[in-house]
């Protein structure tokens, strides 16, 4: 089955792309709004020093600064009013997500359909801006700290920089929440995976040229360079090959009389993506295993003790990549089972008289699907973890930015997949509605 970019470039129509009045305006609000994005990353925060900011990042720009600032877009490195990115988002998104499944209040809100998913909405948002303010308030100290650097970053240590850093890193935050959201209902894609996707891109030159640069000056060998292009084209093939694989279900449905009329039974399929989480697991995965690496770099006070647990899961050690991978996987099942209920499914097959094949219908049926779904939710989770991991721990070795790791490949894929499915279902809407003006048209004058 060709996949919805290879619809698009077969059946693509630049006249009736032209047409697309819509999509279009969804387009440019798109584009528009990722400027926007793009621009807040070089605001930089009052109050800082930037060549002093300049040499700590430096220091600290391989360990979970690096990977933060991958997912800020570079706003950290400059310490922009961005800097804070839309993690705190993600983080209040898996805190709610895990108490719709524990809290019975919540859960009832989950099924009023889409009033209760508003409220859950609002209450995310909530939380963003409480974790945005605690992580606003520790980077606010670890700056005046100087990171353990010993170098004096902010100009004017004292309340009134706290207050003000606080301020413009939650006002950033929630400004981008409010951006992705607007993306999402007005725009093409889903909003803050865009922010996420258009971050990474936006420094892929740079890691490109770092890699050159490493090549000119024999740092890195021409066999490396060249395994480093070979590893990073088979992660995209991987990632566009899994992500485009199916498991169909065959949907059975029976003969049917409708008045005086006989209409054959039909069949039909239920596709089970083999990643139905997508890119979530990393991302979820990435932001909770920030806290510690974050504890490690910017305080020198702690215990010994909790300086040792912190280090251990730093970016590139062995528990971090134990622990990511755990967390990746768990985030795998967690996701799936709330976007697909199989007893839902079941319940909707049997109320229009589907059923699959020497299946019985109803709880037969759904547990039949659950044992599919954990299935190729396990495969899911091998690729999700190899992918990931697997160039995260070559690259690791070979001191390759992060911008180029299985991680960023896995978001940069898997977003433009699904943007360029949306935007093919747009065009298909548009011709559709097209094909149903004429017909409306050619009636009316034959009425006449």
């Amino acid at each position: 089955m060709a996949s919805a970019a290879e619809q698009l470039a077969s059946n693509l129509n630049f006249g009736a792309f032209s047409r697309a009045t819509e999509l279009k305006k969804r387009i440019w609000f798109t584009l528009g709004a990722l400027l926007v994005y793009r621009f807040g990353t070089y605001i930089p925060m009052p109050g800082i020093n930037v060549d002093a900011l300049r040499q700590t990042f430096a220091q600290h720009s391989s360990g979970v600064l690096g990977l933060f600032n991958m997912f800020a877009g570079g706003a950290v490195g400059r310490m922009a009013i961005f800097a804070l990115g839309i993690m705190p988002y993600i983080s209040a998104s898996i805190i709610v997500q895990l108490m719709t499944s524990v809290i019975p209040s919540l859960e009832a809100l989950k099924k009023e359909g889409e009033t209760g998913r508003k409220i859950i909405n609002q209450y995310t948002r909530y939380g963003t801006v409480f974790l945005a303010l605690i992580q606003a308030y520790g980077i606010a100290i670890a700056l005046e700290s100087g990171m353990g650097t010993g170098l004096q970053i902010v100009s004017e240590p004292g309340m009134m920089f706290r207050i003000t850093a606080v301020i413009t890193l939650t006002g950033g935050t929630i400004f981008l929440m409010w951006l992705g959201e607007q993306i999402t209902s007005r725009g093409i894609g889903n909003g803050i995976s865009l922010i996420i996707f258009a971050g990474i891109v936006a420094n892929l030159p740079s890691a490109i040229a770092q890699l050159l640069t490493a090549h000119a000056q024999a740092d890195l060998s021409t066999f490396m360079l060249l395994l480093i292009i070979v590893i990073c084209i088979a992660v995209i093939a991987v990632i566009v090959f899994v992500e485009r694989a199916q498991r169909r279900i065959i949907i059975q449905y029976p003969n049917r009389q409708m008045g005086n009329r006989m209409f054959k039974g039909d069949t039909s399929n239920l596709p089970l993506k083999l990643n139905t989480a997508g890119v979530i697991p990393p991302i979820f995965a990435s932001s909770l295993l920030m806290l510690p690496a974050t504890v490690n770099n910017f305080s020198q006070n702690m215990p010994h003790w909790l300086q040792t647990i912190s280090f251990s899961l730093s970016h590139g050690q062995p528990l971090y990549m134990v622990v990511y991978a755990g967390l990746m996987a768990f985030f795998c099942f967690f996701y799936t089972a709330i976007v697909f209920n199989p007893k839902d499914t079941a319940d909707q097959l049997k109320k229009h008289s589907g059923f699959i094949p020497g299946i019985r219908p109803g709880e037969r049926t759904a547990q039949y699907i659950d044992y599919v779904l954990t299935r190729i939710t396990v495969v899911g989770a091998i690729y999700i973890i190899l992918v990931c991991l697997l160039p995260e721990f070559l690259m690791s070795t070979l001191h390759v930015p992060f911008y180029l790791g299985g991680t960023s490949l896995l978001i940069v894929v898997t977003v433009t997949l699904d943007t360029i499915a949306q935007i093919q279902g747009h065009l298909v809407a548009h011709q559709y509605e097209g094909l149903l003006k004429k017909s409306k048209l050619r009636s009316g004058k034959r009425n006449r």
